[in-house]
């Protein structure tokens, strides 16, 4: 068998190609960002021709960067950023209109109504997901009902949907030319469309929105080399490499961080911010505004859940701090501006650029910036901008610790953010908790490799995996219970100056 396994990563602001061995070490990577399309406010779309390109493009790179072909990768993993909606045509290949990301709010109205008569309730009971502009369904309805065309399309079988793991898995395999239409489990799961414990589309919330059963793709489990098939000759990797696995990728961090065991947590910083509890092969109804997921599900056996915590706006605040206020030229110096105060000088930031996710839910709610005075400066806004990440994520473990009972022990984290120590160091003071971060920090494409690899036997369980993870840096809590208490308060108190904002009814 050969010694690597890929994994494409197609995120919501750039793509990556990753190639892993057997002990999950990376041995190269290449990526490229997109576009982000802003047509108006709170309106964010991608170019799917576009992003198929990047994934093009990366898959090349990579493999001439490490010396490698196709032939040297014994399976290739796909994880994605979940609940984006792109609607294309079966046999021409073309979208419809650009993919409608996760962080889209058009579709405000949509979720209003459903909650307003009651079908929120049923959303709730079957799919474990609240009315929200977060999933893909809403997403579905405004393309059938604004774009000329797309439900006499989708009626006739012509126009079929897909999250973007569904459209590079359709292209990978061959587009126009007998390419899969197919997703997992994980990503079947983001929509508001299937039944958690059926595993299938459920009619009654096709109705809700008027979609066409047709449009969409097969449900599959998470790792099955079957059910994926091969590349074909006209795509990156030629006719060679099986497709073993596909994961939503705040569940694919879950498994690169091998939360195999109930009662596992991790936390990826990203985009958002996402915190996953495995709950195991029963699903827990969250009473605290978290989502009832599915984690994974590796070939036959039983599929395992999980509480999240969707967190909107993390990672993009800080991007925000450099491409809107232009106060920082990198991603990397929000460390350097926030360590010249100490503290955040009574500011606070609350990031609600397309709302508040869990455990809130308020689409109504739009940014704020609290307790300003003539003394503060950029710094004191860039550390707030740090610590909103943190406090986000505290809002999240508290309803966890509610829902399940179970109190975190460590917090496990990956994801880009975690390379800013400051923000970590802040984060175990918030918390409360260490917080522990991997040697391969970009767990959601490990994860990916993963699914991919255990369907292909490049490994033979999970519990081999688990001897694959190795703790590379951890932060101790060192604020006293008072301030910490006090200063999460205070957060909370500026949580509400963002609510009733916009006019949603």
């Amino acid at each position: 068998m050969p010694d690597f396994v890929g994994a494409v990563d197609q995120g919501t602001t750039s793509t990556r190609f990753m190639i892993f061995d057997h002990g999950g070490n990376e041995i190269a990577r290449h990526q490229l960002e997109h576009e982000q399309i802003l047509p108006r406010a709170g309106w964010v779309e991608h170019n799917p021709t576009e992003i198929w390109e990047r994934t093009r493009a990366v898959i090349e790179t990579t493999l001439n960067k490490a010396n490698l072909v196709a032939s040297d990768l014994a399976a290739l993993g796909i994880t994605n950023q979940r609940e984006t909606a792109v609607v294309w045509n079966r046999t021409t290949g073309r979208p419809y209109y650009n993919a409608i990301v996760w962080q889209d709010t058009r579709t405000d109205r949509i979720a209003s109504a459903l909650e307003r008569d009651g079908r929120g309730d049923v959303i709730r009971a079957k799919a474990g997901l609240p009315p929200a502009t977060y999933f893909s369904a809403g997403k579905i309805q405004w393309i059938l009902e604004n774009v000329d065309g797309v439900r006499e399309a989708a009626e006739a079988g012509e126009a079929i949907f897909g999250t973007t793991d569904t459209w590079l898995l359709w292209n990978l395999t061959g587009g126009p030319d007998g390419g899969l239409h197919v997703t997992d489990v994980t990503n079947a799961s983001r929509t508001m469309l299937m039944d958690l414990e059926k595993l299938d589309w459920d009619d009654e919330l096709l109705s809700f929105f008027g979609i066409p059963r047709r449009m969409l793709p097969a449900i599959v489990p998470s790792s099955h080399a079957e059910a994926y098939g091969r590349t074909r000759e006209n795509g990156p990797l030629g006719g060679q490499v099986t497709l073993g696995g596909v994961l939503g990728d705040q569940q694919a961090a879950t498994v690169g961080q091998v939360c195999f065991e109930v009662g596992e947590a991790k936390n990826t910083y990203g985009t958002g911010n996402f915190l996953l509890l495995n709950t195991g092969t029963t699903p827990v109804r969250s009473k605290n505004g978290l989502l009832t997921t599915v984690c994974y599900q590796f070939g036959a056996e039983a599929p395992v859940y999980a509480l999240e915590g969707s967190i909107a706006v993390t990672g993009s605040a800080v991007q925000w701090l450099r491409d809107q206020l232009g106060i920082i030229s990198g991603a990397e110096q929000s460390e350097s501006l926030a360590r010249q105060v100490e503290d955040n000088g009574g500011v606070f930031f609350v990031p609600a650029f397309s709302g508040l996710f869990a455990p809130y839910w308020r689409s109504d709610a739009r940014g704020a910036i609290v307790g300003l005075s003539r003394y503060n400066n950029n710094a004191h806004i860039a550390r707030a901008t740090l610590e909103s990440i943190c406090y986000q994520s505290r809002d999240v473990v508290e309803a966890m610790r509610q829902d399940s009972g179970v109190a975190l022990d460590v917090l496990r984290v990956d994801g880009g953010v975690t390379a800013n120590d400051l923000c970590m160091q802040i984060q175990a003071d918030v918390l409360g908790v260490p917080v522990s971060k991997p040697v391969v920090a970009e767990t959601t494409a490990l994860g990916a490799a993963y699914a991919a690899g255990l369907a292909v036997g490049f490994w033979k369980s999970t519990d081999e995996l688990k001897q694959n993870w190795q703790e590379d840096r951890r932060w101790q809590p060192v604020w006293s219970q008072e301030h910490r208490d006090g200063r999460y308060a205070t957060w909370k108190k500026a949580v509400t100056r963002t609510l009733d904002w916009v006019d949603v009814g």
